[in-house]
């Protein structure tokens, strides 16, 4: 906060800049002026925020030059100091805007209270013109998220003020074509920096563009006005590039459609916050319309069989860096796909935390999986958070078998279940959990109940069954999903332990 002293009497000119310690009050001082005609000269360049002045001075007097500052800043705050008491002359100066008045007489403790006063008034000001400026921005948000989210033009008429004072609608007599983009600049981190970067960006934008804007959550809304080479696509690439070198930062922008009335804009949105879902599936950076998702007909959206062992074996082997490796690949395939949507990669994403939690609940014994919906990052951020789900499945495992006595046999019993389709043999597993056939076969009985080939064939019949019951296979299919090549010893084996054919056993379930 400035402060600027005028008196024609260089001794009291310089008394008043000497003994008051203004920079330790909070105030800078300007060089002093010697007459009123030089304040005013200087006061448009120099905008002082508190005006101390002698009333009398040879030329303009400080009640004129009161009135002068009055009207080139208004709120300057100006302080008279007189050598008379003159109750007349203070009466006029008042008139003039003067918010104190003083004798040279003064002493400096009096003189530092008045100058205080004008301080605190003026920050009471600019606090007052702070919550008034954002009552009005809250308020032009509010309208303008009304207008684009629920097409409401019941308080059309601020908008259109606003949007008449911001270039995007030049008169009232006719409308320009507008659209709405939506804008994320990111690159300066997270929390209180990334919420700077984008006030930084939508000042820049406002700047550059006819255009009104808000903020909502981690990115920027615009209504542009459509002008040729000012704000169409090629005229907000530019922008958006100078946004981007000036900042040092990535911007991912989305376009929607042309409209011709403000009833349309929220056409425009909605085709702007599609396109904007795409963000990282189209790419960090760029300026990007419908026609750029318009191929785009959805990837995959479920885990493959394989894909499925593939999880498994590395969850049973506690290993944080294959498992960071696997999820990494599988993300960055869904992300670069051409034909991915953020719906299909949403749904790859879900099946794969739900793979997990169906190898969690069969290596436990239980039932259907336990896995809550999750909503994904669809870009880089999801690698994370599939990795964090999947690594407290693989720590829950762990975990469970670390108490108790004999974990190897849980852990085998997990393997057998995982490879049911696979030739099994007793080596193979005793091999798996670093145990002598012999040893292993002894204890795996002692605590299980069941010699080996007898759990694993009925495992075999169990995971039959289940594949009998939730689908169409063919018997044949089935048999090679629990490891059995001849059709017929498959039938012989199943019958025997649930007193029905496979073909038979289906039509029951059905009944």
């Amino acid at each position: 906060m400035k402060i600027l002293i005028v008196d024609d009497e260089v001794i009291i000119r310089n008394g008043l800049c000497t003994v008051i310690d203004w920079k330790e009050l909070g105030l800078t001082l300007l060089p002093p002026a010697s007459s009123a005609e030089e304040a005013l000269a200087r006061i448009p360049a120099e905008k002082p925020n508190i005006l101390l002045t002698d009333i009398r001075m040879q030329g303009m007097d400080g009640i004129q030059l009161a009135h002068e500052v009055k009207r080139l800043l208004p709120d300057t705050e100006t302080v008279i100091l007189t050598g008379y008491d003159d109750f007349a002359y203070a009466q006029q100066a008042l008139r003039e805007g003067v918010t104190d008045y003083l004798l040279k007489t003064s002493r400096p403790e009096e003189i530092i209270k008045a100058a205080m006063k004008a301080k605190q008034r003026i920050m009471d000001k600019w606090e007052n013109a702070k919550q008034e400026t954002m009552q009005t921005a809250a308020l032009r948000s509010q309208l303008l998220d009304r207008l684009l989210i629920q097409g409401d033009e019941s308080s059309l008429a601020p908008v259109q003020a606003w949007f008449r004072k911001n270039g995007v609608q030049p008169d009232e007599s006719s409308l320009a074509p507008m659209r709405v983009l939506l804008l994320a600049a990111t690159g300066w981190g997270d929390g209180a920096l990334a919420g700077l970067l984008l006030g930084a960006a939508e000042n820049m934008l406002y700047e550059l563009l006819p255009a009104v804007t808000m903020l909502k959550a981690d990115r920027i809304v615009l209504v542009v006005r459509e002008e040729a080479r000012v704000s169409d696509c090629g005229g907000l690439g530019r922008a958006i590039d100078r946004v981007r070198q000036t900042l040092k930062c990535t911007v991912f922008a989305a376009l929607g459609r042309s409209v011709a009335s403000y009833g349309e804009l929220q056409d425009s949105y909605r085709e702007a916050g599609t396109v904007f879902a795409y963000r990282g599936l189209l790419g960090a950076e760029g300026l990007y319309t419908s026609a750029d998702i318009a191929d785009r007909c959805g990837g995959r959206t479920v885990c493959s069989q394989k894909e499925e062992s593939e999880l498994a074996a590395i969850l049973m082997s506690n290993n944080g860096a294959d498992l960071r490796h696997w999820v990494n690949r599988k993300v960055r395939e869904q992300l670069e796909d051409s034909a991915a949507t953020p719906s299909s990669v949403q749904a790859f994403l879900q099946s794969m935390v739900i793979a997990g939690h169906r190898w969690l609940e069969r290596s436990q014994g239980g039932g259907k999986p336990e896995a809550a919906l999750h909503t994904f990052e669809v870009d880089s951020r999801a690698e994370d958070e599939v990795f964090k789900l999947l690594s407290s499945v693989m720590a829950a495992f762990h975990e469970a078998i670390a108490d108790k006595p004999f974990a190897y046999i849980q852990k085998s019993i997990v393997y057998i279940k995982e490879h049911l389709d696979q030739s099994l043999s007793l080596q193979q597993v005793a091999k798996f959990v670093h145990l002598n056939p012999n040893h292993f076969s002894e204890v795996f009985k002692r605590e299980t109940g069941l010699n080996y080939i007898e759990f694993v064939t009925l495992e075999r019949m169990r995971r039959a069954a289940e594949i009998l019951q939730e689908s169409q296979a063919k018997i044949s299919e089935v048999a090679s999903r629990v490891g059995y090549e001849d059709i017929k010893y498959f039938s012989q084996q199943f019958k025997k332990h649930t007193g029905r054919t496979p073909s038979e056993f289906r039509q029951s379930v059905k009944d």
